[in-house]
């Protein structure tokens, strides 16, 4: 089994891809992902290259592997699910569940994940509305957009927070913008690179593009 530096560094390299939608990660930003030096970083990506986990090209970047991948998705299904059940179970704050899932998605049992898995109801997301995938390693399927990306006038649900830094899920929180919330796009101001939004039931809110950014959304309707 991969040791938990492995797992992370494995879960790293699938969400940054999905992210940039690039081929190959680029080691810098592997690197600052991980939180360590570049150096570092390529020495644990050597060790994965030799185990057939991930693709390594020097000057270029990394790729997960069919079975890199795989592993990838597990670590995600463990965190997702431990995620969902500190919410919804023991009534911990969303903003504060990502650090002890990455603790205990490393020594959480597959039988145990699987009853868990059964007592929520067998959830598709987690309570920041990112996918669980199933325990046969498939993501749901879901084409949504970035906040930013919308039109001027266009109402639409948001169904996902991509960033899980405390202080930006308490804002978030504080203006009613957590996933399953309608907001109607009211002005889209490129000069100052902002969006002003209407949240259903809160005031209007003027948002950064970059912020924006990290909320993804789907019509409705």
């Amino acid at each position: 089994m991969p040791s938990k530096a492995a797992e992370d560094y494995l879960k790293h390299i699938f969400l940054l891809h999905q992210r940039a939608q690039e081929d190959l990660v680029p080691m810098g930003d592997l690197a600052e992902s991980m939180g360590v030096v570049p150096g570092t970083a390529t020495s644990m990506v050597k060790k994965l290259n030799a185990a057939r986990l991930v693709n390594y090209e020097a000057y270029s970047g990394v790729k997960l592997t069919a079975k890199g991948r795989r592993i990838a998705l597990q670590v995600l299904r463990r965190h997702r699910i431990i995620e969902t059940l500190l919410v919804k179970t023991f009534g911990l704050d969303w903003s504060e569940v990502h650090d002890e899932a990455e603790q205990l998605e490393h020594t959480i049992s597959d039988r145990l994940l699987e009853r868990i898995d059964v007592f929520l109801g067998h959830p598709t997301t987690d309570p920041h509305g990112d996918p669980i995938p199933s325990a046969q390693g498939q993501l749901p399927k879901s084409s949504p957009r970035r906040l930013s990306d919308c039109s001027q006038g266009e109402k639409v649900t948001i169904c996902r927070i991509v960033d899980q830094d405390q202080d930006f899920l308490r804002f978030i929180e504080q203006h009613g913008l957590k996933p399953g919330s309608q907001v109607q796009i009211d002005v889209i101001d490129e000069a100052g690179d902002s969006i002003r939004i209407l949240p259903e039931r809160k005031k209007p809110l003027i948002m950064g593009s970059h912020a924006a950014r990290k909320l993804l959304v789907e019509s409705s309707g």
